[in-house]
């Protein structure tokens, strides 16, 4: 086993760090809350971002870390089913960029945010939801299908622009 093998090397680790307390910020600051249980936040981009240049399991790792971290900092209760729905982002957008990684970059980007946010935050993190503040599962699942297309498509330009940064990628390869 070479050096390289053994775990999780420093700068990747302190980069997800990062990204953990940046999903963290995005979620409580950088959010535009709509009623008492919408809002519009970008929460799940650093969530993406780990799962699309670091590959599923660091994916996953920002997520759960980022979810539980938030609701310890915030006073939130811990909802398993939105735990497990930041956990499917981090880990479909790893799997996104692992099987589609011949196809452009743009393409397994939107491919893989679509689908990361269609199951994880429109099925898993609504039912999670529906079931703690007891609303009706249908409605509170269509408005946030609407949510997650607009903070999808934003979340996607975003991670676009970010993966062609010749200095983000160097960042993310350890130089």
């Amino acid at each position: 086993m070479s050096k390289k093998d053994k775990g999780m090397p420093l700068y990747r680790l302190a980069l997800c760090s990062f990204l953990v307390a940046l999903s963290i910020v995005c979620g409580k600051f950088l959010k535009i809350p709509v009623g008492d249980v919408m809002r519009f936040s970008f929460e799940n981009l650093p969530i993406l971002f780990a799962g699309l240049v670091f590959g599923p399991v660091e994916g996953a790792l920002v997520g759960v870390v980022a979810d539980l971290l938030g609701c310890l900092l915030y006073g939130y209760a811990i909802n398993p089913m939105v735990t497990a729905g930041a956990v499917c982002i981090g880990l479909l957008a790893g799997l996104g960029g692992v099987v589609l990684r011949r196809m452009p970059m743009a393409w397994r980007v939107v491919l893989t945010t679509a689908a990361a946010h269609l199951i994880g935050s429109v099925v898993i993190k609504t039912l999670g939801l529906a079931r703690y503040y007891s609303m009706p599962l249908l409605p509170l699942m269509g408005w946030r299908l609407l949510n997650y297309a607009v903070v999808g498509i934003a979340e996607a330009a975003a991670l676009c622009l970010l993966l062609r940064n010749k200095g983000i990628q160097r960042l993310t390869k350890g130089g």
